[in-house]
């Protein structure tokens, strides 16, 4: 594989059959794991069709996006990112830091809500629930479903993996690696001469290395953004 290619990979063998008992003889989903296993030994990176999730949630959510952003300001700070939602809600143009200079986007964060004590004290700082916008009241029932939808994407796509590794169907999952973690993140990159240059990133956001174990990017048809290293 080229290193610089990105593969296209059809995962839908493996989304319709991971959990299958008997799927350790299905040559066709082996052959998927081969392809996520040279995927990320050669690029680190992979697109997947056959994924599952419709084309029209996908893009109801990108239109969600959009109608949050383009409410007025006053309207953004209503759900402000605040450590009282546990880091949840509207991130401002520039308040994010990567490598000490201001990125140049707004966002929304969504986390899976988590109750007082559920992790000790590690976890008080996550602590919380989303907020949601108060004009957009299908915004919620959208976008938590798609984040059901791929929070078992994500389980599938790391099942592959595990086997890809040599190891356990659920090597992520159970005692291993706990209650997952499933950020999302709602992101647009205004055009803006509000922050100095010198202390902006050149780009929407600075080079960066996400946490966490696997990143689903859903990203706007005329946008050509994500350059990848």
């Amino acid at each position: 594989m080229d290193s610089d290619a990105i593969p296209l990979i059809d995962i839908a063998p493996l989304v319709e059959r991971i959990d299958d008992p008997n799927m350790a003889n299905d040559k066709d989903l082996l052959q998927v794991v081969q392809m996520l296993d040279g995927a990320c030994k050669n690029a680190g990176f992979f697109y997947v069709k056959g994924h599952g999730i419709c084309d029209l949630l996908m893009r109801e959510v990108r239109d969600v996006a959009k109608q949050i952003f383009q409410l007025p300001y006053e309207e953004k700070m209503k759900i402000k990112m605040t450590p009282d939602s546990g880091y949840r809600g509207y991130q401002r143009l520039g308040q994010h830091i990567t490598s000490g200079k201001r990125d140049m986007h707004e966002a929304i964060n969504y986390l899976a809500p988590v109750i007082p004590g559920k992790y000790g004290d590690l976890g008080k700082i996550l602590e919380g629930s989303n907020v949601w916008p108060e004009y957009l009241s299908n915004s919620k029932l959208i976008l938590e479903n798609y984040s059901s939808l791929l929070k078992d994407l994500s389980r599938k796509i790391m099942r592959g993996i595990a086997l890809a590794l040599g190891g356990p169907v659920d090597a992520f999952e159970g005692t291993v690696a706990g209650d997952p973690y499933c950020p999302m993140r709602l992101i647009s990159y205004p055009v803006s001469t509000d922050v100095p240059e010198e202390k902006r990133t050149e780009t929407g956001m600075g080079a960066h290395t996400d946490y966490g174990l696997l990143a689903l990017v859903n990203q706007a048809d005329d946008i050509c953004a994500l350059e990848i290293c």
